[in-house]
C-alpha cells in the first residue's frame, strides 16, 4: 500500500511539473509570436535592431492595418486567458502580469478615437521621419540601402497618415487651434529647392571609410533622386492638406472631454500614462498640495539669497537678469556636457550596476527647436551600434536659463533617462520588456533623479537649487493644469497664468508646455505621480530597514526589472524590503 501511495504521489508530482512546463511553454510561445508580429508591423523599428529582413520599409498605417492590429491583440488576449497562471514560476508570472496589462490597455485604446490625433503641437510622423537619419547607423552598404528603401516608401506612409487626419477632420477629432499656431513650419522647413540643404541629404555628406568610392556616388545619386522626386513632393502634399483642410477645421474647445466620448477617453489616458486608477479630482488636489509644499521650499532659498521682495518679483528677477543666460549655443552645450560628465563620476555612489552603452549630447534640430521642449533624450537602438543622445534646445537662448541646467541634465542623461533606459536594455529580461516604456515609471524615475544631485554634493549654487525646485514645481503644476483644462473647464490663459505664478520657467517655455498638455492630454500627469510613488517607496525602505538600508541596492532594485506599472514596482520593492529584513 505504501508503494502504491508513493507511486501515486510521484505521478502527481511529475504531472504537476509537466503542467507547469506546458503553461510556461505556451506563454513563451505567445510572447515569441507577439514579438515577431511587432517586428513585422514595425519594420523601421526592426531595422534599428539590426534585423535586415525588415530593411527599407515603413509601418502600415492604413485602416486595414488598424483592424488587423485590433484583431491580433484580441487573439493574444484569448490565448493568454488559456494560460494556467498558477503553474508559472515567479519570473514568468511577472512577465505575464506586465504583458497582459499592455494587451488590456491596447484593447481599451481601440474603444476610443485617440488614433485620430496623429499629430500634436510638437510631434508628427513627418518630424520623426526627418529626425531618423540622425538616429540611424550608417556604417555599411546595407545601412544605406535600408535608408534609401525607407525614402522610397515614404510617400505611401505619408498618404496613409494624411488619410487618418482627414478622418479626424470628418469626425471632429482635431487639435485645438491656438495650440497648433505655426505648426505648418514643421512641414514647410523640409520643402526646399536645394536638395543638399535637406535634412534627408545628411547621410550622403559623410561616408565611413569602408564604403567604396563607386558606392558613395551611387548612394548619393539615388538619394538625391529620391529626395527630389519622393520626399519633397510628399511634404508638399502634407503641407497643402494641413493648410487647406486640417488647420481650418481645428478644434475651438480646449478640453478633450468636450469631444464625443472625451471624458471616457481622458480617463483611459490617465490609466494608461499613470498606470494607476486615480481620478481627475484626486490628481488635481494632489497637484495643488504639491504646489503648496514646494512654495514653502522655494521661499527658503529666496530667504537664503537675501532677496527681500515678493515671490513674484524674485521670479521676474530670474527671468530677466542677464547673469542667468548665455548668448552662445556652444556655451550652453558645454555646460550641459560638464554637468553630465561630473555626475557620471558620482554614479557608483548611487548604483551597484551601471550600463555599458554611452550617451552623447546634441542640439535639437533647428526646424523644430522653437516649438518643442527644452530638451529630450533619444535612446540607442539597442543593437550596440548607436549611443543614446541627450538633445539640448539651443534656440531662443534668453528662454533657456542656466540655473535649471543641473536638474535638466540629471533628468535627461544621468542618472535619469539614459541610465534607466540603457540598464533596461542590458537586463536579462524578455525582449518585449527591454523595449517597454511605462510613462509613470520612466518619467517618474527621471524626475526622482533630479533630486539625486543633492545626495552627491551638487546644486552648490542656491539659484541652481531653486532651478531644481522650479522643475519639480513645473511637474506639480502639470497635475493641476492638465486636469484643469481637460476636466474642469480651465482656459488656456488660466493654465498659463497658474504656471507663470508658480514657476520660474520662461513665459515662452510655459506657453509651449501648455500647448503640449492640450494636444497630448494625460501624458504630463505621469511625471509627478511616478516620482511621488518612487519617493514613497524609498521612504518606506529607509524607515523599515534603518541601518540596513543601502541606497545602491534600493536603486538597483527599482531599475532591476526595467520599466514597470506602478503597482508591480511596489510589489517588487516591498518584497525586497522583506528580504533585507
Amino acid at each position: 500500500m505504501k508503494k502504491i501511495i508513493l507511486a501515486a504521489a510521484l505521478t502527481l508530482t511529475l504531472s504537476g511539473a509537466a503542467y507547469a512546463n506546458v503553461a510556461a511553454e505556451d506563454f513563451q510561445k505567445i510572447l515569441d509570436d507577439h514579438w515577431q508580429n511587432t517586428l513585422q508591423e514595425k519594420p523601421a523599428f526592426a531595422s534599428r535592431l539590426g534585423l535586415r529582413a525588415f530593411d527599407g520599409k515603413l509601418a502600415d498605417n492604413s485602416p486595414e492595418a488598424h483592424a488587423r492590429h485590433k484583431a491580433y491583440n484580441a487573439e493574444i488576449l484569448a490565448r493568454l486567458a488559456q494560460i494556467n497562471v498558477k503553474k508559472l514560476d515567479k519570473d514568468a508570472l511577472l512577465n505575464y502580469k506586465i504583458f497582459k496589462r499592455q494587451r488590456v490597455m491596447e484593447r481599451e485604446s481601440y474603444t476610443h478615437k485617440g488614433y485620430l490625433f496623429a499629430i500634436t503641437n510638437r510631434d508628427g510622423w513627418h518630424m520623426s521621419f526627418a529626425q531618423s537619419p540622425g538616429n540611424m547607423p550608417f556604417l555599411e552598404n546595407a545601412d544605406y540601402e535600408n535608408y534609401l528603401g525607407q525614402l522610397a516608401d515614404y510617400p505611401r506612409y505619408n498618404a496613409e497618415n494624411i488619410s487618418i487626419l482627414a478622418e479626424a477632420v470628418k469626425q471632429g477629432y482635431t487639435q485645438y487651434c491656438p495650440s497648433m499656431a505655426g505648426y505648418e513650419t514643421s512641414i514647410s522647413s523640409h520643402i526646399t529647392d536645394d536638395v543638399t540643404a535637406s535634412a534627408f541629404y545628411a547621410p550622403f555628406t559623410k561616408f565611413p571609410e569602408k564604403i567604396s568610392s563607386e558606392k558613395r556616388q551611387e548612394f548619393t545619386r539615388r538619394g538625391t533622386s529620391l529626395i527630389t522626386e519622393k520626399i519633397i513632393p510628399a511634404y508638399k502634399e502634407f503641407y497643402k492638406f494641413y493648410q487647406e483642410e486640417y488647420s481650418p477645421n481645428c478644434r475651438k474647445t480646449i478640453g478633450v472631454t468636450s469631444l464625443e466620448g472625451g471624458e471616457n477617453y481622458y480617463n483611459h489616458l490617465i490609466r494608461h500614462f499613470t498606470t494607476t486608477e486615480m481620478t481627475t479630482d484626486e490628481i488635481h488636489k494632489l497637484g495643488l498640495s504639491e504646489v503648496k509644499r514646494l512654495r514653502v521650499e522655494m521661499a527658503k532659498i529666496i530667504e537664503k539669497v537675501e532677496f527681500n521682495d515678493s515671490f513674484k518679483e524674485f521670479i521676474t528677477f530670474l527671468r530677466t537678469d542677464p547673469r542667468f543666460y548665455t548668448d552662445d549655443k556652444q556655451d550652453l552645450l558645454e555646460k550641459a556636457a560638464l554637468i553630465s560628465k561630473m555626475m557620471d563620476g558620482q554614479l557608483p555612489k548611487l548604483f551597484g550596476f551601471l550600463p555599458r552603452n554611452p550617451y552623447g549630447i546634441k542640439e535639437i534640430p533647428a526646424d523644430i527647436a522653437e516649438k518643442t521642449t527644452i530638451a529630450y533624450y533619444m535612446p540607442s537602438s539597442g543593437d550596440g551600434r548607436t549611443a543614446g543622445n541627450y538633445f539640448v534646445n539651443t534656440s531662443l537662448l534668453k528662454s533657456r536659463p542656466l540655473y535649471v541646467q543641473e536638474a535638466l541634465s540629471y533628468h535627461e542623461a544621468v542618472p535619469g533617462h539614459h541610465l534607466q533606459i540603457a540598464i533596461q536594455k542590458e537586463l536579462d529580461i524578455p525582449i518585449f520588456r527591454k523595449f517597454s516604456g511605462f510613462t509613470a515609471f520612466v518619467e517618474g524615475w527621471a524626475l526622482y533623479s533630479e533630486r539625486l544631485g543633492l545626495e552627491v554634493g551638487f546644486y552648490q549654487d542656491p539659484y541652481s537649487d531653486f532651478g531644481r525646485l522650479t522643475y519639480e514645481m513645473w511637474r506639480a503644476c502639470r497635475l493641476v493644469v492638465d486636469t484643469g483644462m481637460h476636466a474642469k473647464g480651465w482656459s488656456r490663459q488660466k493654465a498659463i497664468d497658474f504656471m507663470v505664478d508658480n514657476t520660474s520657467l520662461s513665459v515662452h517655455n510655459i506657453k509651449t508646455e501648455i500647448d503640449r498638455y492640450i494636444t497630448w492630454p494625460g501624458q504630463a500627469l505621469a511625471y509627478k505621480i511616478g516620482e511621488l510613488r518612487i519617493t514613497a517607496l524609498r521612504h518606506k525602505a529607509e524607515s523599515d530597514l534603518g541601518e540596513k538600508f543601502d541606497i545602491r541596492d534600493f536603486h538597483d532594485t527599482v531599475l532591476g526589472n526595467g520599466a514597470l506599472p506602478i503597482a508591480i514596482l511596489e510589489e517588487i520593492v516591498n518584497e525586497w524590503i522583506e528580504e533585507q529584513k
